[in-house]
């Protein structure tokens, strides 16, 4: 993503006292989580409008995409997800809570959704409860995901349903069509210095 600073005229020099943040999200573990929380809890302290979150990742463990999913819930400021390369998996369903309008695709990148997987060993009951979890974790992310793209609950599901339940990968077109990509280009993040007078 390329990005200016244009400095006002009336400003001989500036020195920016916190660089706006940038979020990069390449994996999804416990370590990739806390850094994730810490930089969108960074970013309120900046100055900035919005927390552009760029993604190009083959995804991870869904407990940590679920801890990346409450932070920015709770983020204050409107988030933009950016697909570069490539968002599966974990990193499709992140990419769905950019906020409407600020969902960015690359033109040739990919993005892949399939069924929460798991891959347990042990008794045959810890099996069972293993894949009642991912069940209901899956239930929980396509619903969630749904909603983020305007579409009724099982909108997803029955799609991933329809095909088997195997990968199901997207262009940057098909992605639009079901609105999980909002533009497909990448943007240009532009960051303005100014000096401005306010009376109390």
């Amino acid at each position: 993503m390329k990005t200016t600073i244009t400095t006002s005229p009336l400003l001989k020099e500036a020195e920016l006292r916190k660089a706006p943040v940038i979020v990069r999200v390449n994996e999804f573990n416990n370590k990739a989580a806390k850094e994730f929380a810490d930089r969108i809890s960074a970013a309120h302290n900046t100055g900035q409008s919005v927390i552009p979150v760029i993604i190009d990742s083959y995804g991870g463990q869904v407990y940590s995409l679920m801890a990346m999913i409450s932070s920015i819930k709770h983020a204050e400021l409107p988030v933009a997800t950016i697909i570069e390369g490539k968002a599966m998996s974990c990193g499709a369903i992140l990419f769905s809570f950019g906020d409407e309008g600020l969902r960015f695709m690359d033109p040739d990148a990919t993005l892949m959704i399939h069924d929460v997987s798991t891959s347990v060993w042990g008794k045959v009951e810890e099996i069972k409860a293993d894949a009642k979890e991912a069940e209901r974790l899956n239930q929980t992310v396509y619903k969630m995901m749904a909603r983020n793209c305007g579409k009724k609950d099982e909108y997803f599901l029955d799609l991933i349903h329809e095909r088997g339940h195997a990968d199901w990968f997207l262009d940057a077109a098909e992605a639009q069509s079901h609105n999980m990509a909002n533009q497909i280009r990448v943007p240009k993040l532009n960051i303005t210095v100014n000096v401005n007078i306010d009376f109390e």
